[in-house]
């Protein structure tokens, strides 16, 4: 399978095609084939066309992309089978943009910026301009970090990208626990759940990592503000690994189920933050032992178990994001470790 990754400041621009190891490529398909069988949400339709464009598989994010057009809605939102989230269709923002410019297809790039157009101008939002969550209640939730950022820094909006990060992180932060919780309620001003949900701090590590990513490389200020906060989220939820190099699904609750996620999730921005030089290559080890305990739980027919399960994400399972981020986690460590060996080979 031939990969395609995004470099960091070059948003929107493919990097060189490489070859993948034939384990990962084994493993990458299993997963996609698992995931394009299950049922789909607009943010689970996006994140799996984000992780099949970070696999390089152009065919299907197009086709993704092109399906989740036939679910547009009159305000611009992708992919929305049933009315959730404001901000959920655009966890496939960058994936859609990515094949709008690959086909021409004059609907397609119309579609894009329709969904762009929601995301800048309509969505309900609070008076500082920081997305909610949910229609209905003023909410922001730790998943918005791998939401509207990262297609607005794909689509060159970066200062929006960082606003809206900004918003997060003040209302979801704890920086004594060096985690985030999980849902504010902006008309209360307090937390609707405080607890350290795993996949909230998942999403927000790598939607952090994607959007270091795209921002140019003279913005380096603010990729290295950037950087600092996701290896804070990393480093916050790894005092809380297990033994078996899994997580809590509210990290510092042992009486909450053990969830495969997180492990995945984290090692999808802990192999970027190794590429990109935001981490250190002594993470690269720590990238590893997540991928191995989460690797584990995949069975034969290429399903990732122990997951917090779709459709309501409140005990262990299956899911699409589960899949995706298998994907993703693949496809990082493939380029992590091709990084590593010229690195070596260079200084020989």
């Amino acid at each position: 399978m031939d990969r395609r990754r995004f470099l960091a400041g070059a948003a929107l621009m493919a990097a060189p095609a490489t070859t993948a190891a034939p384990d990962d490529d084994r493993r990458i398909e299993k997963a996609r084939a698992a995931a394009l069988a299950m049922q789909r949400r607009d943010w689970e339709q996006g994140i799996l066309a984000q992780a099949l464009l970070e696999a390089g598989d152009r065919e299907t994010v197009i086709l993704l992309t092109r399906a989740a057009m036939e679910q547009a809605t009159p305000d611009g939102r992708l992919g929305v089978v049933v009315s959730g989230s404001p901000t959920d269709p655009a966890m496939g923002g960058e994936a859609y943009a990515r094949a709008a410019e690959w086909t021409g297809d004059a609907r397609m790039k119309q579609a894009v910026q329709g969904l762009l157009d929601w995301v800048r101008r309509k969505a309900p939002r609070s008076a500082d301009g920081t997305l909610y969550h949910v229609f209905g209640a003023p909410e922001m939730w730790s998943d918005g970090f791998n939401g509207a950022p990262p297609f607005l820094a794909a689509m060159g909006s970066y200062d929006e990208a960082l606003a809206q990060i900004e918003g997060f992180r003040a209302r979801l932060w704890n920086p004594r626990h060096q985690l985030l919780s999980h849902i504010w309620d902006d008309g209360a001003k307090r937390f609707r759940r405080e607890a350290f949900w795993g996949g909230g701090n998942g999403w927000a590590a790598a939607g952090l990592a994607r959007v270091i990513r795209l921002l140019p490389r003279e913005r380096r200020d603010d990729r290295e503000r950037l950087a600092s906060f996701a290896r804070a989220i990393v480093d916050g939820c790894l005092a809380h690994q297990r033994s078996d190099g899994l997580f809590h699904d509210v990290v510092d609750d042992p009486s909450t189920f053990v969830e495969t996620n997180l492990a995945q999730m984290l090692a999808f921005a802990v192999y970027e933050g190794k590429c990109a030089g935001w981490l250190p290559g002594w993470y690269l080890a720590k990238a590893e032992r997540l991928r191995d305990a989460a690797r584990v739980k995949m069975d034969d027919l290429g399903y990732v178990h122990g997951v917090c399960g779709a459709p309501n994400f409140d005990r262990p399972g299956l899911s699409t994001e589960g899949q995706a981020f298998c994907i993703m986690m693949e496809a990082a460590s493939g380029t992590a470790h091709r990084v590593q060996t010229n690195s070596s080979s260079s200084q020989l």
